[in-house]
């Protein structure tokens, strides 16, 4: 049947075809839109039964029509939604879910109409942020866009945390510049987060803009720029502040804050202004003090200090000295875990399950391109007692290089690659794919078990410090 009514974007609220127009014109010169309902299905019945005048149908419209949904208990056994395209749950426990670290089930019963208050958006985006599961996080900041919390400081907050606990800073920062109004905790949040992500330059910036805004930095602020300071390799910034907390705040340091300045110092490798900075402390260093410096010590390679802590933390606590000699029960044999983060889900690759063909060849096109650029293996990290060669190739194969490879073949160009990993990742693979980056032209991203690595023109935000 050809179309009798037709709707058109213009200045008249809409145009009718010439037909019903006239019928309009002789028979309904004013006619209200419900009465005009009640015409077209009229119309249409009458032209739908030739040569029949005696009946004419018409649709009874309702005000309010009566809703289709049903209000049913979510759980295990009687999923609603499967199999149901038009239920609401209103009774569905999200915290229970939220709690069994169930996100996606969650966003599922509230996508069906289970309401979700703060607490919920809370632990949602809490579970997001330790989980580092980013695109359900968005979904969650689109519910919350959505939800009449949207302006609450307090969620903006949670969003900041979590964008940031996911190595997403970018997001982090929309979230924090279209806050109609922001507390200190909005301020340290993304110090913070600036900081994990090895993007402590902007952190610093941010701290200036803070202090511009009108705001007194609190002991609190400090310990996010401290640890700014380390991620950006300011020493001096970092010292000056330490001395701008005394003396132009007028605070007493904690021990928070000279750790940081012991993590600024030992991260850029000046392991005897550490020293003689933790000697003039005006209180006896704590253990974790000494722990911090021994592990510098290591990262660097100074074992004379690394002895001399040794023997400090002995005396400090006796069972350090056997520490080291206590026969350990034997640790549970761990997988090595790489998550591929897609648009839309994530891939679990392990070192022990067959890859596909097209991973094995893009790799071996990257391995060959990565020499080329001047990439030689580094194989004192492969512990097995192989040759040479075998050793080039086991590195080759690290599963991180796989799930870049997969990912590489399987997305589209450009776009960013997230890759998380249970394990810390290996100074050659580090090497790899600093160099990996600057060749596909794309930035990567790595969660190991430390920290974010964002890998990008051949640099990796943590100063090759990981």
């Amino acid at each position: 049947m050809a179309s009798m009514l037709s709707l058109q974007r213009t200045g008249n609220p809409m145009i009718l075809s010439p037909h019903l127009s006239q019928g309009l014109n002789t028979h309904t010169p004013s006619l209200n839109p419900s009465k005009f309902k009640t015409f077209c299905s009229s119309y249409t019945a009458s032209k739908s039964q030739k040569n029949s005048r005696t009946k004419v149908y018409r649709r009874k419209i309702h005000q309010n029509p009566p809703t289709e949904f049903k209000v049913q208990n979510f759980n295990q056994n009687n999923d609603p939604l499967r199999g149901h395209s038009t239920v609401v749950l209103h009774n569905v426990d999200l915290m229970s879910l939220c709690d069994e670290g169930k996100v996606e089930e969650a966003l599922e019963c509230m996508g069906q109409g289970a309401s979700a208050d703060c607490s919920v958006f809370g632990a949602l985006l809490d579970c997001c942020g330790s989980l580092k599961l980013l695109d359900m996080g968005k979904r969650v900041h689109e519910f919350l866009r959505r939800s009449t919390f949207a302006d609450d400081i307090e969620m903006n907050n949670k969003l900041i945390e979590m964008y940031g606990n996911c190595g997403s800073v970018r997001d982090a920062r929309r979230v924090f510049d279209k806050m109609r109004e922001r507390n200190m905790r909005s301020w340290h949040l993304l110090i913070s987060g600036y900081a994990a992500n090895g993007q402590g330059d902007d952190g610093l910036l941010l701290f200036e803009e803070m202090k511009e805004s009108g705001l007194r930095p609190d002991e609190n602020t400090f310990s996010v720029v401290f640890a700014a300071c380390s991620s950006a390799g300011a020493i001096k910034e970092g010292l000056l502040f330490f001395e701008a907390l005394r003396n132009e705040y007028g605070m007493s340091p904690r021990i928070d804050h000279y750790l940081g300045v012991i993590d600024i110092l030992g991260k850029a490798g000046h392991l005897c202004e550490a020293k003689e900075f933790i000697e003039r402390m005006p209180f006896e260093p704590t253990m974790e003090v000494w722990m911090a410096l021994r592990s510098f010590a290591q990262i660097h390679g100074d074992i004379e200090l690394e002895d001399h802590v040794q023997q400090l933390l002995v005396a400090l606590d006796p069972s350090e000295a056997n520490a080291n000699k206590i026969a350990l029960p034997p640790r549970k044999k761990q997988s090595v875990i790489n998550m591929l983060e897609g648009k839309n889900s994530l891939g679990e690759y392990r070192c022990t399950e067959p890859y596909r063909e097209e991973g094995y060849e893009k790799l071996k096109g990257l391995n060959g391109q990565l020499r080329e650029a001047g990439y030689v293996p580094d194989t004192r990290y492969v512990l097995h007692d192989i040759d040479e060669e075998a050793k080039e190739q086991a590195l080759m194969y690290h599963s991180e290089r796989l799930a870049i490879a997969y990912g590489l073949i399987s997305t589209p160009a450009r776009q960013t690659l997230r890759i998380m990993k249970n394990l810390r990742i290996c100074g050659d693979c580090h090497n790899a794919i600093k160099i990996m980056s600057k060749i596909v032209g794309r930035e990567l991203i790595v969660r190991d078990n430390k920290r974010f690595h964002h890998f990008k023109d051949g640099k990796c935000s943590c100063g090759d410090y990981w």
